[in-house]
């Protein structure tokens, strides 16, 4: 049991000067068989025949690409774009199955809400852009106003309208000519699926200063973005074929496709954290506050794609497993951990909680006394600087998403290829020797002075104020 007694003086005119009195001292039992969780990639061959067959390289390539040097958003926004064409050829290839047991129902319903996840991350991004200085008008768009109303020859062009209201403006309605989405909207089996998603990029798109023209109406008449030129549709599709292509299984390009779209969404990550480090740096904390919630839901999403899995037949699944030669038997890291770009986000996400004192204007007590404790008790009290509280609440967000990931992931692994696998193929499982997702979840929270800040807060206002007002009329009630 750890002892910790009241030592913070909270400089607030709703509290006093000096601490409580306790008959009790406020006592936290910390599980002291866990202890920080050790991350580390799987062995170099497994990490490497993992990027072969996702064909990494070459996707790496289209992800860093800098084709527009004045605009800082590129490296978030092409990537993510990426991973939505991805899925967009994901739909084909869900509605193209063969197989009569596919739950071709069942993975309509999760590529549409995969897609508007992306979707609305995308428009996030298209705002936080609009409103940073540093990089708003940055983006490469075509302004639809300027064209007079001519349909121009070599291009994709839908439609001619006025905007009411605006009797000289004259908007042509343009539309992607290489993404797979517009083809998608002309075919029977995926015209349902394609309204649907035009139709969230007309929604989620409403905050933004342009859209992705993709076909979506685009009732407002605003810039379309160069979809084509930023996305490259044409030269990600090139690599829709794995190095394995051969193998006689259809879940083999499910499988293929699925871990493209989440390598992608981790690229981004990696991009969003190196941009959170730079504006905490720079003490722009809002800025990098809404980032933080953007890498939280980046961490849900991760989870929604990991989730397909489980739509997968479980004997072609473990048949391709076969087939793939992927064998855990004598791996001591869970296959998730063969992605290195995931390990790698993963210590990043943990190091942010390097930040805290520096965010908090204070230097840790070399003691190991309660300085930084102290500090965020003041910040949470005072309510003055508000955009610090905001960062604070989000780093401790990304924590919790991140530990979701890795116990959903456990789960899947259990639903997917049974309880030995999931177990790193332990017979029997102790607290003492856990597997390396169990030790990432149950582990200690990253932000222990944010914690205890917390917990002492808390705790002050129960000895402050008694008995709750709900207790109390529960009382007199009876």
């Amino acid at each position: 049991m750890v002892d910790l007694d009241w030592k913070a003086k909270i400089v607030s005119p709703d509290m006093p000067n000096k601490s409580p009195k306790f008959s009790n001292k406020l006592q936290v039992s910390v599980p002291f068989t866990y202890r920080a969780a050790e991350i580390s990639a799987a062995s170099d061959t497994s990490c490497s025949a993992y990027e072969n067959y996702l064909r990494l390289p070459e996707l790496r390539k289209l992800w860093s690409s800098k084709d527009f040097p004045s605009w800082k958003n590129e490296s978030v926004l092409k990537p993510a774009l990426q991973a939505l064409e991805i899925s967009f050829r994901f739909v084909s290839t869900v509605l193209s199955d063969p197989r009569p047991y596919a739950n071709r129902r069942e993975w309509k319903r999760r590529l549409e809400s995969l897609t508007t996840s992306q979707i609305q991350l995308i428009a996030n991004l298209c705002e936080d852009e609009e409103e940073d200085g540093e990089t708003r008008g940055k983006a490469p768009i075509v302004d639809l106003r300027s064209s007079n109303g001519v349909l121009a020859r070599d291009g994709s062009y839908a439609e001619v309208w006025k905007v009411p209201g605006e009797a000289e403006a004259t908007v042509v309605s343009r539309t992607s000519e290489t993404s797979l989405l517009p083809r998608l909207a002309t075919w029977h089996k995926s015209e349902d699926i394609a309204d649907k998603i035009l139709y969230s990029i007309e929604c989620e798109m409403r905050r933004c200063p342009y859209t992705l023209g993709l076909g979506e109406p685009n009732l407002d008449g605003k810039p379309n973005l160069e979809y084509d030129v930023v996305c490259k549709p044409s030269e990600l599709h090139c690599l829709k074929r794995s190095p394995y292509d051969q193998i006689q299984n259809y879940e083999n390009q499910t499988v293929y496709t699925t871990l493209q779209i989440l390598e992608s969404w981790i690229y981004v990550t990696q991009q969003m954290l190196k941009r959170v480090t730079e504006r905490v740096e720079a003490q722009k904390f809002e800025k990098a506050a809404s980032d933080c919630y953007l890498i939280e839901r980046i961490w849900k999403l991760l989870s929604e794609i990991e989730d397909l899995h489980v739509l997968m037949d479980p004997d072609d699944f473990l048949r391709l497993k076969n087939q793939l030669s992927v064998n855990s038997i004598n791996e001591a890291q869970p296959f998730c951990f063969r992605s290195k770009a995931l390990v790698e986000i993963t210590k990043q996400c943990k190091d942010l909680k390097h930040k805290v004192p520096y965010i908090l204007g204070v230097e840790v007590d070399p003691k190991g006394g309660p300085r930084v404790q102290e500090s965020a008790m003041k910040l949470y009290s005072e309510k003055r600087e508000f955009e610090k509280v905001y960062l604070l609440q989000a780093l401790q967000s990304i924590e919790s998403a991140m530990k979701r990931f890795y116990f959903a992931y456990k789960q899947l692994l259990v639903v997917v290829m049974g309880s030995l696998e999931a177990n790193a193929n332990r017979v029997l499982v102790s607290s003492d020797s856990c597997d390396s997702l169990s030790r990432i979840f149950l582990e200690p929270t990253y932000f222990p002075s944010l914690d205890a800040a917390k917990t002492f807060l808390g705790d002050f206002w129960n000895h402050e104020h008694g008995t709750s007002g709900l207790e109390r009329s529960t009382r007199r009630t009876r």
